[in-house]
Protein backbone atom coordinates (compact mmCIF):
# COMPACT_ATOMS: atom_id res chain seq x y z
CA UNK A 1 0.00 0.00 0.00
CA UNK A 2 1.19 3.48 -0.78
CA UNK A 3 1.78 5.98 1.98
CA UNK A 4 -0.78 8.75 2.39
CA UNK A 5 -0.17 11.72 0.15
CA UNK A 6 -2.26 14.75 -0.59
CA UNK A 7 -2.67 16.54 -3.87
CA UNK A 8 -3.01 20.32 -3.93
CA UNK A 9 -5.11 20.22 -7.06
CA UNK A 10 -7.15 23.07 -8.52
CA UNK A 11 -10.11 20.89 -9.52
CA UNK A 12 -12.16 17.85 -8.58
CA UNK A 13 -14.60 15.69 -6.63
CA UNK A 14 -14.87 11.89 -6.94
CA UNK A 15 -17.97 9.86 -7.71
CA UNK A 16 -17.92 6.32 -9.06
CA UNK A 17 -20.55 4.92 -11.40
CA UNK A 18 -20.98 1.20 -10.83
CA UNK A 19 -21.56 -0.69 -14.04
CA UNK A 20 -21.16 -4.40 -13.69
CA UNK A 21 -19.60 -5.90 -16.82
CA UNK A 22 -19.74 -9.65 -17.13
CA UNK A 23 -16.59 -11.22 -15.74
CA UNK A 24 -15.15 -14.71 -15.94
CA UNK A 25 -15.04 -15.88 -12.34
CA UNK A 26 -12.67 -18.66 -13.27
CA UNK A 27 -9.93 -16.16 -14.10
CA UNK A 28 -7.79 -15.20 -11.09
CA UNK A 29 -8.17 -11.53 -10.21
CA UNK A 30 -4.41 -10.94 -10.27
CA UNK A 31 -4.02 -12.49 -13.74
CA UNK A 32 -5.59 -9.57 -15.62
CA UNK A 33 -4.84 -6.03 -14.29
CA UNK A 34 -7.84 -3.72 -14.12
CA UNK A 35 -7.67 -1.02 -16.80
CA UNK A 36 -8.39 2.51 -15.52
CA UNK A 37 -8.76 5.66 -17.64
CA UNK A 38 -7.67 8.86 -15.84
CA UNK A 39 -9.29 11.99 -17.33
CA UNK A 40 -8.19 15.42 -16.08
CA UNK A 41 -7.11 18.63 -17.82
CA UNK A 42 -4.36 19.07 -15.21
CA UNK A 43 -1.29 17.07 -16.39
CA UNK A 44 0.10 17.01 -12.84
CA UNK A 45 -3.04 15.20 -11.56
CA UNK A 46 -2.95 12.77 -14.46
CA UNK A 47 0.69 11.85 -13.89
CA UNK A 48 0.23 11.62 -10.12
CA UNK A 49 -2.69 9.22 -10.43
CA UNK A 50 -0.98 7.35 -13.29
CA UNK A 51 2.14 6.62 -11.23
CA UNK A 52 0.22 5.81 -8.06
CA UNK A 53 -2.30 3.45 -9.68
CA UNK A 54 0.36 1.68 -11.74
CA UNK A 55 2.21 1.14 -8.48
CA UNK A 56 -0.92 -0.51 -7.12
CA UNK A 57 -1.03 -2.96 -10.03
CA UNK A 58 -3.53 -1.25 -12.35
CA UNK A 59 -3.13 -0.61 -16.06
CA UNK A 60 -3.63 3.13 -16.67
CA UNK A 61 -4.50 5.27 -19.71
CA UNK A 62 -4.95 9.06 -19.80
CA UNK A 63 -7.36 11.61 -21.33
CA UNK A 64 -7.07 15.41 -21.16
CA UNK A 65 -10.71 16.40 -21.89
CA UNK A 66 -14.30 15.23 -22.00
CA UNK A 67 -14.10 14.80 -25.77
CA UNK A 68 -11.01 12.63 -25.30
CA UNK A 69 -13.03 10.42 -22.92
CA UNK A 70 -15.85 9.96 -25.44
CA UNK A 71 -13.32 9.08 -28.14
CA UNK A 72 -11.36 6.78 -25.83
CA UNK A 73 -14.33 4.57 -24.98
CA UNK A 74 -15.07 3.90 -28.66
CA UNK A 75 -13.65 0.48 -29.40
CA UNK A 76 -11.93 0.28 -26.01
CA UNK A 77 -13.37 -1.02 -22.73
CA UNK A 78 -12.22 0.21 -19.34
CA UNK A 79 -12.86 -1.32 -15.97
CA UNK A 80 -13.18 2.14 -14.43
CA UNK A 81 -12.79 5.82 -15.38
CA UNK A 82 -11.56 8.58 -13.04
CA UNK A 83 -12.81 11.85 -14.54
CA UNK A 84 -12.59 15.47 -13.43
CA UNK A 85 -15.88 17.39 -13.35
CA UNK A 86 -14.38 20.75 -14.39
CA UNK A 87 -12.68 20.38 -17.76
CA UNK A 88 -12.65 22.81 -20.71
CA UNK A 89 -15.27 22.54 -23.47
CA UNK A 90 -17.10 19.61 -21.87
CA UNK A 91 -17.46 18.99 -18.13
CA UNK A 92 -17.53 15.59 -16.50
CA UNK A 93 -21.24 15.96 -15.80
CA UNK A 94 -21.86 16.71 -19.49
CA UNK A 95 -19.97 13.55 -20.41
CA UNK A 96 -22.17 11.61 -17.98
CA UNK A 97 -25.31 13.16 -19.47
CA UNK A 98 -24.26 12.17 -22.99
CA UNK A 99 -23.55 8.62 -21.89
CA UNK A 100 -26.84 8.52 -20.00
CA UNK A 101 -28.80 9.81 -23.01
CA UNK A 102 -27.15 7.27 -25.30
CA UNK A 103 -27.71 4.54 -22.65
CA UNK A 104 -24.01 3.75 -22.65
CA UNK A 105 -23.03 2.28 -19.31
CA UNK A 106 -19.43 3.01 -18.37
CA UNK A 107 -18.08 2.84 -14.81
CA UNK A 108 -17.04 6.40 -13.92
CA UNK A 109 -15.62 8.21 -10.89
CA UNK A 110 -16.02 11.97 -10.97
CA UNK A 111 -13.49 14.27 -9.28
CA UNK A 112 -14.09 17.88 -8.27
CA UNK A 113 -12.90 20.47 -5.79
CA UNK A 114 -16.32 22.12 -5.78
CA UNK A 115 -18.46 19.50 -4.06
CA UNK A 116 -22.03 20.46 -3.25
CA UNK A 117 -25.05 18.34 -2.41
CA UNK A 118 -26.62 19.39 -5.74
CA UNK A 119 -23.63 18.12 -7.74
CA UNK A 120 -23.54 14.90 -5.71
CA UNK A 121 -27.25 14.20 -6.22
CA UNK A 122 -27.10 15.04 -9.94
CA UNK A 123 -24.03 12.87 -10.50
CA UNK A 124 -25.56 9.97 -8.56
CA UNK A 125 -28.77 10.15 -10.57
CA UNK A 126 -26.67 9.90 -13.72
CA UNK A 127 -25.03 6.73 -12.38
CA UNK A 128 -22.57 7.94 -9.74
CA UNK A 129 -21.17 5.54 -7.18
CA UNK A 130 -19.31 7.70 -4.64
CA UNK A 131 -17.19 10.82 -4.56
CA UNK A 132 -14.05 12.35 -3.05
CA UNK A 133 -13.12 16.02 -3.06
CA UNK A 134 -9.82 17.64 -3.94
CA UNK A 135 -7.40 18.02 -2.34
CA UNK A 136 -7.62 14.28 -1.73
CA UNK A 137 -5.46 11.62 -0.19
CA UNK A 138 -4.29 8.98 -2.63
CA UNK A 139 -5.30 6.28 -0.16
CA UNK A 140 -8.87 7.64 -0.28
CA UNK A 141 -8.85 7.35 -4.08
CA UNK A 142 -7.62 3.76 -3.79
CA UNK A 143 -10.29 2.95 -1.20
CA UNK A 144 -13.01 4.29 -3.52
CA UNK A 145 -11.68 2.24 -6.42
CA UNK A 146 -11.46 -0.89 -4.29
CA UNK A 147 -15.04 -0.39 -3.07
CA UNK A 148 -16.24 -0.25 -6.67
CA UNK A 149 -14.43 -3.45 -7.65
CA UNK A 150 -15.68 -5.17 -4.49
CA UNK A 151 -19.26 -4.29 -5.48
CA UNK A 152 -18.53 -5.60 -8.98
CA UNK A 153 -17.26 -8.87 -7.50
CA UNK A 154 -20.32 -9.12 -5.27
CA UNK A 155 -22.72 -8.61 -8.18
CA UNK A 156 -20.83 -11.25 -10.16
CA UNK A 157 -21.15 -13.71 -7.28
CA UNK A 158 -24.89 -13.09 -7.07
CA UNK A 159 -25.26 -13.64 -10.83
CA UNK A 160 -23.19 -16.80 -10.59
CA UNK A 161 -25.30 -18.03 -7.67
CA UNK A 162 -28.49 -17.30 -9.60
CA UNK A 163 -27.25 -19.23 -12.66
CA UNK A 164 -26.39 -22.23 -10.48
CA UNK A 165 -29.84 -22.14 -8.89
CA UNK A 166 -31.76 -21.89 -12.18
CA UNK A 167 -34.11 -24.83 -12.44
CA UNK A 168 -34.28 -25.33 -8.68
CA UNK A 169 -37.29 -24.44 -6.55
CA UNK A 170 -37.29 -20.62 -6.19
CA UNK A 171 -38.27 -21.04 -2.54
CA UNK A 172 -34.98 -22.82 -1.90
CA UNK A 173 -32.71 -19.92 -2.79
CA UNK A 174 -31.24 -18.91 0.53
CA UNK A 175 -28.98 -15.85 0.25
CA UNK A 176 -26.20 -15.30 2.80
CA UNK A 177 -22.57 -16.12 3.43
CA UNK A 178 -22.14 -14.97 7.04
CA UNK A 179 -20.92 -17.24 9.82
CA UNK A 180 -24.49 -17.41 11.18
CA UNK A 181 -25.84 -18.60 7.82
CA UNK A 182 -23.01 -21.12 7.43
CA UNK A 183 -24.11 -22.64 10.74
CA UNK A 184 -27.67 -22.93 9.43
CA UNK A 185 -26.47 -24.62 6.22
CA UNK A 186 -24.59 -27.18 8.31
CA UNK A 187 -27.62 -27.85 10.49
CA UNK A 188 -29.81 -28.36 7.43
CA UNK A 189 -27.26 -30.78 5.99
CA UNK A 190 -27.15 -32.76 9.23
CA UNK A 191 -30.91 -33.05 9.79
CA UNK A 192 -32.47 -33.02 6.32
CA UNK A 193 -31.80 -36.69 5.61
CA UNK A 194 -33.36 -37.88 8.89
CA UNK A 195 -36.99 -38.02 10.03
CA UNK A 196 -36.27 -36.05 13.21
CA UNK A 197 -38.66 -33.28 14.23
CA UNK A 198 -37.21 -29.81 13.58
CA UNK A 199 -37.96 -26.64 15.55
CA UNK A 200 -37.11 -23.39 13.75
CA UNK A 201 -36.95 -20.30 15.94
CA UNK A 202 -36.33 -16.65 15.19
CA UNK A 203 -37.91 -13.25 14.77
CA UNK A 204 -40.62 -12.51 12.24
CA UNK A 205 -39.28 -12.12 8.71
CA UNK A 206 -36.05 -14.09 9.19
CA UNK A 207 -36.96 -16.83 6.71
CA UNK A 208 -38.25 -19.68 8.90
CA UNK A 209 -40.64 -20.91 6.21
CA UNK A 210 -37.82 -20.86 3.66
CA UNK A 211 -35.68 -23.01 5.96
CA UNK A 212 -38.57 -25.47 6.32
CA UNK A 213 -38.89 -25.66 2.53
CA UNK A 214 -35.19 -26.43 2.15
CA UNK A 215 -35.25 -29.12 4.86
CA UNK A 216 -38.24 -30.78 3.16
CA UNK A 217 -36.72 -30.56 -0.33
CA UNK A 218 -33.57 -32.32 0.86
CA UNK A 219 -35.26 -35.01 2.98
CA UNK A 220 -36.52 -38.52 2.33
CA UNK A 221 -40.04 -37.01 2.40
CA UNK A 222 -39.37 -34.70 -0.56
CA UNK A 223 -41.54 -36.78 -2.92
CA UNK A 224 -44.55 -36.10 -0.70
CA UNK A 225 -46.28 -32.79 -0.06
CA UNK A 226 -45.06 -29.97 2.16
CA UNK A 227 -48.30 -28.99 3.92
CA UNK A 228 -48.23 -25.62 5.70
CA UNK A 229 -50.43 -24.58 8.63
CA UNK A 230 -50.38 -21.12 10.24
CA UNK A 231 -51.46 -21.86 13.80
CA UNK A 232 -51.95 -18.15 14.57
CA UNK A 233 -54.42 -17.60 11.72
CA UNK A 234 -57.16 -19.95 13.00
CA UNK A 235 -59.20 -20.07 16.22
CA UNK A 236 -58.82 -23.17 18.39
CA UNK A 237 -61.99 -24.92 17.16
CA UNK A 238 -61.08 -24.51 13.51
CA UNK A 239 -57.38 -25.30 14.04
CA UNK A 240 -58.17 -28.73 15.49
CA UNK A 241 -60.38 -29.54 12.50
CA UNK A 242 -57.75 -28.15 10.13
CA UNK A 243 -55.03 -30.36 11.61
CA UNK A 244 -56.93 -33.62 12.16
CA UNK A 245 -59.98 -33.32 9.89
CA UNK A 246 -63.59 -33.95 10.92
CA UNK A 247 -66.47 -36.31 10.35
CA UNK A 248 -69.78 -35.28 8.79
CA UNK A 249 -72.07 -33.76 11.41
CA UNK A 250 -69.36 -33.51 14.06
CA UNK A 251 -70.20 -29.82 14.57
CA UNK A 252 -72.46 -27.17 13.09
CA UNK A 253 -71.47 -26.59 9.50
CA UNK A 254 -69.66 -29.93 9.09
CA UNK A 255 -71.70 -30.97 6.06
CA UNK A 256 -69.19 -33.54 4.77
CA UNK A 257 -66.24 -35.55 5.98
CA UNK A 258 -62.96 -33.68 5.60
CA UNK A 259 -59.31 -34.73 5.65
CA UNK A 260 -56.99 -32.85 7.97
CA UNK A 261 -53.56 -31.47 7.17
CA UNK A 262 -51.80 -34.41 8.83
CA UNK A 263 -53.55 -36.83 6.47
CA UNK A 264 -52.64 -34.63 3.51
CA UNK A 265 -49.01 -34.70 4.63
CA UNK A 266 -48.81 -38.52 4.81
CA UNK A 267 -45.40 -39.55 3.39
CA UNK A 268 -44.56 -35.85 3.29
CA UNK A 269 -43.88 -32.98 5.70
CA UNK A 270 -46.20 -30.81 7.78
CA UNK A 271 -44.97 -27.33 8.68
CA UNK A 272 -46.62 -25.88 11.80
CA UNK A 273 -45.88 -22.16 11.70
CA UNK A 274 -46.38 -19.95 14.79
CA UNK A 275 -46.81 -23.03 16.97
CA UNK A 276 -46.41 -20.85 20.07
CA UNK A 277 -49.97 -19.58 19.44
CA UNK A 278 -51.52 -23.04 19.77
CA UNK A 279 -53.90 -23.59 22.71
CA UNK A 280 -53.04 -26.03 25.50
CA UNK A 281 -55.89 -28.35 24.48
CA UNK A 282 -54.67 -28.58 20.88
CA UNK A 283 -51.10 -28.97 22.13
CA UNK A 284 -52.20 -32.07 24.04
CA UNK A 285 -53.64 -33.65 20.88
CA UNK A 286 -50.58 -32.71 18.86
CA UNK A 287 -48.34 -34.37 21.43
CA UNK A 288 -50.10 -37.68 20.85
CA UNK A 289 -49.52 -37.42 17.10
CA UNK A 290 -45.82 -36.82 17.67
CA UNK A 291 -45.56 -39.73 20.09
CA UNK A 292 -47.81 -42.31 18.43
CA UNK A 293 -48.10 -41.01 14.83
CA UNK A 294 -51.85 -41.53 15.04
CA UNK A 295 -55.04 -39.53 15.73
CA UNK A 296 -58.82 -39.47 15.20
CA UNK A 297 -60.74 -36.91 13.20
CA UNK A 298 -62.93 -34.49 15.14
CA UNK A 299 -66.14 -36.39 15.91
CA UNK A 300 -64.63 -39.66 14.71
CA UNK A 301 -63.63 -42.97 16.33
CA UNK A 302 -61.40 -44.50 13.65
CA UNK A 303 -57.68 -44.20 14.41
CA UNK A 304 -55.65 -42.88 11.48
CA UNK A 305 -51.94 -43.58 11.30
CA UNK A 306 -49.58 -41.27 9.41
CA UNK A 307 -45.94 -41.28 8.39
CA UNK A 308 -45.22 -37.55 8.42
CA UNK A 309 -42.22 -35.42 9.21
CA UNK A 310 -43.01 -32.48 11.50
CA UNK A 311 -41.31 -29.10 11.25
CA UNK A 312 -42.47 -26.37 13.64
CA UNK A 313 -41.59 -22.69 13.80
CA UNK A 314 -42.16 -19.87 16.25
CA UNK A 315 -41.04 -16.31 16.91
CA UNK A 316 -41.66 -16.79 20.63
CA UNK A 317 -39.20 -17.99 23.27
CA UNK A 318 -40.82 -21.33 24.04
CA UNK A 319 -38.73 -21.77 27.21
CA UNK A 320 -40.40 -18.66 28.61
CA UNK A 321 -43.82 -19.84 27.41
CA UNK A 322 -43.27 -23.15 29.24
CA UNK A 323 -42.25 -21.33 32.42
CA UNK A 324 -45.38 -19.17 32.19
CA UNK A 325 -47.61 -22.24 31.75
CA UNK A 326 -48.70 -21.31 28.24
CA UNK A 327 -46.86 -24.14 26.48
CA UNK A 328 -46.59 -27.79 27.50
CA UNK A 329 -43.10 -28.79 28.52
CA UNK A 330 -43.53 -32.36 27.18
CA UNK A 331 -44.55 -31.00 23.76
CA UNK A 332 -41.63 -28.57 23.83
CA UNK A 333 -39.15 -31.41 24.37
CA UNK A 334 -40.80 -33.44 21.58
CA UNK A 335 -40.45 -30.54 19.16
CA UNK A 336 -36.98 -29.47 20.21
CA UNK A 337 -35.10 -32.46 18.76
CA UNK A 338 -33.25 -30.52 16.07
CA UNK A 339 -33.26 -26.76 16.60
CA UNK A 340 -32.38 -24.20 13.94
CA UNK A 341 -32.25 -20.58 15.04
CA UNK A 342 -32.60 -18.02 12.26
CA UNK A 343 -30.61 -14.89 13.22
CA UNK A 344 -32.09 -11.41 12.82
CA UNK A 345 -30.70 -9.41 9.92
CA UNK A 346 -29.02 -6.91 12.25
CA UNK A 347 -26.78 -9.77 13.45
CA UNK A 348 -25.61 -10.66 9.94
CA UNK A 349 -25.18 -7.27 8.30
CA UNK A 350 -22.46 -8.66 6.03
CA UNK A 351 -25.23 -10.48 4.12
CA UNK A 352 -27.20 -7.29 3.39
CA UNK A 353 -25.21 -6.43 0.25
CA UNK A 354 -25.79 -9.94 -1.15
CA UNK A 355 -29.50 -9.73 -0.36
CA UNK A 356 -29.81 -6.26 -1.92
CA UNK A 357 -28.21 -7.44 -5.18
CA UNK A 358 -30.55 -10.44 -5.19
CA UNK A 359 -33.66 -8.29 -4.65
CA UNK A 360 -32.55 -5.75 -7.27
CA UNK A 361 -32.45 -8.61 -9.76
CA UNK A 362 -35.75 -10.06 -8.53
CA UNK A 363 -37.72 -6.80 -8.48
CA UNK A 364 -36.92 -5.20 -11.83
CA UNK A 365 -38.79 -2.03 -12.74
CA UNK A 366 -40.28 -3.84 -15.72
CA UNK A 367 -39.97 -7.29 -17.23
CA UNK A 368 -37.65 -6.01 -19.98
CA UNK A 369 -35.50 -3.64 -17.89
CA UNK A 370 -32.07 -4.36 -16.43
CA UNK A 371 -31.72 -4.54 -12.63
CA UNK A 372 -31.62 -1.16 -10.90
CA UNK A 373 -28.30 -0.05 -9.43
CA UNK A 374 -27.72 1.26 -5.93
CA UNK A 375 -25.34 3.99 -4.82
CA UNK A 376 -22.76 3.34 -2.12
CA UNK A 377 -24.46 5.95 0.04
CA UNK A 378 -27.84 4.19 -0.20
CA UNK A 379 -26.29 0.77 0.49
CA UNK A 380 -24.62 2.20 3.61
CA UNK A 381 -28.02 3.44 4.84
CA UNK A 382 -29.45 -0.06 4.37
CA UNK A 383 -26.51 -1.68 6.15
CA UNK A 384 -26.80 0.64 9.16
CA UNK A 385 -30.54 0.17 9.70
CA UNK A 386 -31.61 -2.35 12.39
CA UNK A 387 -34.35 -4.05 10.31
CA UNK A 388 -37.04 -4.92 12.89
CA UNK A 389 -38.89 -6.69 10.06
CA UNK A 390 -35.70 -8.50 8.98
CA UNK A 391 -35.27 -9.91 5.44
CA UNK A 392 -38.95 -9.46 4.59
CA UNK A 393 -38.71 -5.74 5.41
CA UNK A 394 -35.47 -5.42 3.42
CA UNK A 395 -37.08 -6.96 0.35
CA UNK A 396 -40.06 -4.62 0.59
CA UNK A 397 -37.75 -1.62 1.03
CA UNK A 398 -35.64 -2.54 -2.02
CA UNK A 399 -38.74 -3.16 -4.15
CA UNK A 400 -40.14 0.24 -3.12
CA UNK A 401 -36.80 1.95 -3.88
CA UNK A 402 -36.68 0.40 -7.37
CA UNK A 403 -40.13 1.82 -8.09
CA UNK A 404 -39.25 5.27 -6.74
CA UNK A 405 -36.01 5.36 -8.74
CA UNK A 406 -37.93 4.13 -11.81
CA UNK A 407 -35.40 1.36 -12.30
CA UNK A 408 -32.42 3.74 -12.38
CA UNK A 409 -29.82 4.45 -9.70
CA UNK A 410 -31.16 4.16 -6.14
CA UNK A 411 -29.97 6.94 -3.84
CA UNK A 412 -30.65 7.45 -0.12
CA UNK A 413 -33.61 9.65 -1.11
CA UNK A 414 -35.34 6.54 -2.49
CA UNK A 415 -34.82 4.51 0.71
CA UNK A 416 -37.97 4.59 2.87
CA UNK A 417 -38.24 2.27 5.86
CA UNK A 418 -42.00 2.27 6.33
CA UNK A 419 -44.98 2.11 3.99
CA UNK A 420 -46.70 4.89 5.96
CA UNK A 421 -43.92 7.13 7.24
CA UNK A 422 -40.45 8.02 6.12
CA UNK A 423 -37.41 7.10 8.22
CA UNK A 424 -33.85 7.97 7.28
CA UNK A 425 -30.52 8.35 8.98
CA UNK A 426 -28.84 11.69 9.35
CA UNK A 427 -25.60 10.91 7.54
CA UNK A 428 -23.40 13.63 9.00
CA UNK A 429 -20.27 12.29 7.32
CA UNK A 430 -21.84 12.58 3.89
CA UNK A 431 -23.43 15.98 4.54
CA UNK A 432 -20.17 17.49 5.80
CA UNK A 433 -18.23 15.93 2.94
CA UNK A 434 -20.67 17.47 0.47
CA UNK A 435 -20.28 20.90 2.04
CA UNK A 436 -23.95 21.22 3.05
CA UNK A 437 -24.45 24.46 5.02
CA UNK A 438 -25.02 24.30 8.79
CA UNK A 439 -28.59 25.60 8.51
CA UNK A 440 -29.56 22.85 6.06
CA UNK A 441 -28.02 20.15 8.29
CA UNK A 442 -30.01 21.40 11.29
CA UNK A 443 -33.22 21.49 9.25
CA UNK A 444 -32.68 17.90 8.14
CA UNK A 445 -31.99 16.84 11.74
CA UNK A 446 -35.23 18.53 12.87
CA UNK A 447 -37.23 16.92 10.07
CA UNK A 448 -35.94 13.43 10.84
CA UNK A 449 -36.59 13.92 14.57
CA UNK A 450 -40.21 14.83 13.81
CA UNK A 451 -40.57 11.73 11.64
CA UNK A 452 -39.12 9.49 14.35
CA UNK A 453 -41.42 10.99 17.00
CA UNK A 454 -44.44 10.30 14.78
CA UNK A 455 -43.20 6.75 14.23
CA UNK A 456 -42.76 6.05 17.94
CA UNK A 457 -46.11 7.63 18.82
CA UNK A 458 -47.85 5.70 15.99
CA UNK A 459 -49.03 8.97 14.48
CA UNK A 460 -50.46 10.38 17.73
CA UNK A 461 -49.53 14.06 17.42
CA UNK A 462 -50.34 14.82 21.05
CA UNK A 463 -47.97 12.08 22.19
CA UNK A 464 -45.33 13.22 19.67
CA UNK A 465 -45.58 16.78 21.03
CA UNK A 466 -45.15 15.46 24.58
CA UNK A 467 -42.10 13.41 23.58
CA UNK A 468 -40.50 16.49 21.99
CA UNK A 469 -41.58 18.88 24.80
CA UNK A 470 -43.42 21.03 22.24
CA UNK A 471 -46.78 22.74 22.32
CA UNK A 472 -49.23 21.16 19.89
CA UNK A 473 -49.41 24.41 17.94
CA UNK A 474 -45.62 24.46 17.53
CA UNK A 475 -45.63 20.81 16.45
CA UNK A 476 -48.36 21.43 13.86
CA UNK A 477 -46.43 24.42 12.48
CA UNK A 478 -43.28 22.33 12.12
CA UNK A 479 -45.14 19.45 10.48
CA UNK A 480 -46.67 21.86 8.00
CA UNK A 481 -43.27 23.45 7.32
CA UNK A 482 -41.70 20.09 6.44
CA UNK A 483 -44.78 18.87 4.54
CA UNK A 484 -45.42 16.16 7.14
CA UNK A 485 -48.92 17.26 8.13
CA UNK A 486 -50.54 14.33 6.30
Amino acid sequence: MATKAQTKARSSDVIATPVVPDTDLSTPEAAVPKHILVADDDPYIRELLNDFLQGEGFEVSQAASGQDVLQAIVGQSYDLILMDIRMPEMTGLEVLKQLHTKQVEVPIILMTAHSTSNIAIQATQLGAYDYITKPFELDDVLATINRYFERQRLASEVRSLKSRLEGRDPAERIIGNSAAMQTIYKMIGLCAGTDATVLITGETGTGKELIAQVVHNNSQFRHGKLVKVNCAALPETLLESELFGHEKGSFTGAMTQRQGRFEMAHKGTIFLDEIGEMSLNTQRKLLRVLQEREFERVGGTITIKVDTRVIAATNKRLEEEVAAGRFRDDLYYRLNVIRINTPPLRERREDIAYLVEHFLDKHRYSASSAPARISEEALTVLQEYDWPGNVRELENTVERAVIMAQGGVITSHHVLFSANTERRFLDLTRLLREGVPWAEIMEEAERLTLIEALNQSRGDRGEAARMLSLDRTDLYDKLKRYNLSS
